[in-house]
């Protein structure tokens, strides 16, 4: 059988080309290395993919939370200091390195258009606290880009990344490696923020249940509350514009079988919360 040579040398061609293609991006990446020390390129490890919407015009937005061990741990938190943490004012003062990369184009299941973002942090602290850090992600990702997601957040099963894991520039020296969180405003500005405190049953060893025991002075009876357990997430409201309160907790929970009693002689409402996974 007769072989065209002219199909032969254009494929020898392409794979030339392709070589030095190669050849000039890899001694372009070595010439951003020499050029800025104090960075350097990283390709990090997927994690999980976030299914939110951006506010007010509801559009889909993918957030890509992916661990490197070259990004910096952040200060160590005991199982009691992080609940502390999410119970203070401003949780989202405690730092957390992270990098936030730009938005990307992407299509999700349905064939449409969406974006999407890549997060990376620590790959030790991403196995600790995963639910807390989506509340991390997406405040950066709020601040940096001026954005307002839904916190009605959606964390895809089987999926951990949408699009392609593409490389990250991160800091090597000490400079302003941590993301810095503003506290957001809330739409429940009218009403207070309850007294409230969390614990786990046992206290030590593995957690079989959070409880959360929230004060409400002036609320007569369980009529006046509106309660919505999520699997990471304790949202309380106290008509008529008596208290609001919207936490995020370290655990997973069994939704289904949580249960609820306000004390009218106490004032304090209990939750209690069967642990799924922590």
């Amino acid at each position: 059988m007769a072989t065209d040579s002219s199909l032969l040398n254009s494929e020898l061609e392409l794979q030339q080309q392709e070589e030095l293609y190669q050849q000039l991006l890899l001694q372009t990446m070595g010439n951003k290395q020499t050029e800025n020390p104090e960075s350097k390129v990283i390709r990090p490890q997927p994690g999980m993919c976030v299914k939110t919407v951006s506010e007010p015009d509801k559009q889909k937005v993918f957030v890509n939370i992916c661990q490197s061990n070259s990004v910096p741990h952040p200060p160590e938190l005991s199982r009691e200091e992080l609940l502390e943490l999410l119970q203070s004012e401003d949780p989202s003062g405690y730092r957390v390195p992270m990098t936030l990369g730009e938005p990307h184009t992407e299509v999700d299941n349905s064939s449409q258009g969406c974006t999407a973002y890549d997060v990376v942090i620590n790959q030790d602290f991403f196995q600790r606290c995963q639910q807390f850090f989506i509340l991390v992600s997406v405040e950066g990702l709020e601040n940096k880009y001026n954005l307002e997601l839904s916190r009605d957040w959606k964390v895809l099963k089987n999926r951990k990344f949408l699009g392609s894991v593409s490389e990250q520039n991160i800091r090597t020296k000490s400079r302003p490696v941590i993301q810095e969180l503003q506290p957001q405003g809330s739409s429940a500005a009218v009403a207070k923020k309850p007294e409230f405190t969390l614990l786990v049953e046992p206290p030590a060893g593995d957690p079989e249940y959070l409880i959360a025991e929230i004060k409400l002075p002036g609320v007569p009876s369980s009529r006046s509350l509106v309660l919505d357990v999520g699997e990471d997430r304790l949202v309380l409201t106290a008509r008529p514009s008596l208290f609001h309160l919207d936490i995020f907790h370290p655990f997973l929970v069994d939704q289904v079988n949580s249960m609820a009693q306000y004390n009218k002689s106490t004032e304090i409402l209990t939750v209690t919360m069967p642990v799924v996974s922590s």
